[in-house]
């Protein structure tokens, strides 16, 4: 039989390590949906609380799910009809837990997304960056040395996702690079500010390239779905470590 560890006890020690209490934030993060049994024995992690992602981690036996993007925003669950009685329902029957992260998850400088990238890439001198709502959300760093557009274009491309967009409209050579996962685009004008070589975020914005054509500044747009793959990973290891579950994301392929 499959160990077992109180929902309570795990969940609140994912609060603590994420410091969730400390952000402003739309979403309600932190335990959205409870579970008859009040235990774990296996976690699943994903990007988004979709039923499909709920349907895959209950066949592969989880009872806590993970997630970046939850299910509860502002008043979302005010009315529990139509796709939100359906999700709710279903985690219900499943016994299936669901606890959730954004901007924490983003801004965590060893387990968030924008931290886990910047390791991904190879950069140093890692500090926050990338101003939301008086929180600072992203990453910036510096490559060892630098590289070329195109050098810098392959590395993202291999390390986050090939069909990547990227647009080479500054410096020749890349080594100062400010990140914001997903759809970060916000941040562009504090990059612009820091004399950076490369914004990288992850949703592709008209008013953002041009400004970055008219600014002069690498601009790459990896996807908002892949470049936030990456927290929801990162706390997989850690659940291990800390009480021996079976861990496992579900990678749903999102291709935006």
């Amino acid at each position: 039989m499959a160990k077992a560890v109180k929902l309570e006890t795990l969940v609140s020690r994912l609060n603590r390590s994420l410091d969730i209490e400390s952000f402003s934030d739309s979403s309600h993060n932190g335990l959205q949906v409870a579970s008859r049994s009040g235990q774990v024995t296996k976690v699943c992690a994903g990007v988004d609380a979709t039923l499909p992602f709920f349907k895959a981690a209950v066949e592969q036996g989880a009872d806590l799910a993970i997630v970046h993007h939850g299910i509860s925003w502002g008043d979302s669950l005010k009315h529990i009809t139509g796709l939100n009685f359906e999700i709710v329902s279903f985690l219900l029957e499943h016994n299936l837990a669901l606890w959730a992260c954004h901007l924490p998850l983003d801004a965590h400088l060893k387990f968030g997304n924008n931290a886990q990238i910047a390791s991904t890439l190879g950069l140093r001198k890692i500090k926050p960056f990338g101003a939301y709502h008086g929180q600072k959300i992203g990453v910036q760093g510096e490559l060892a040395s630098a590289l070329s557009f195109k050098e810098m274009h392959d590395l993202i491309g291999k390390k986050i996702n090939l069909e990547l967009q990227a647009f080479n409209l500054g410096s020749e050579r890349i080594k100062k690079i400010g990140i914001v996962s997903g759809g970060g685009s916000d941040a562009l004008p504090e990059a612009i500010e820091a004399k950076l070589d490369l914004f990288l975020t992850g949703e592709p914005v008209l008013w953002a390239y041009n400004l970055a054509l008219q600014e002069g500044i690498n601009l790459a747009f990896a996807g908002h779905y892949a470049t936030e793959v990456f927290g929801v990973k990162a706390l997989l290891p850690l659940v291990r470590q800390w009480y021996r579950l079976p861990v496992n994301f579900i990678d749903t392929k999102i291709p935006l």
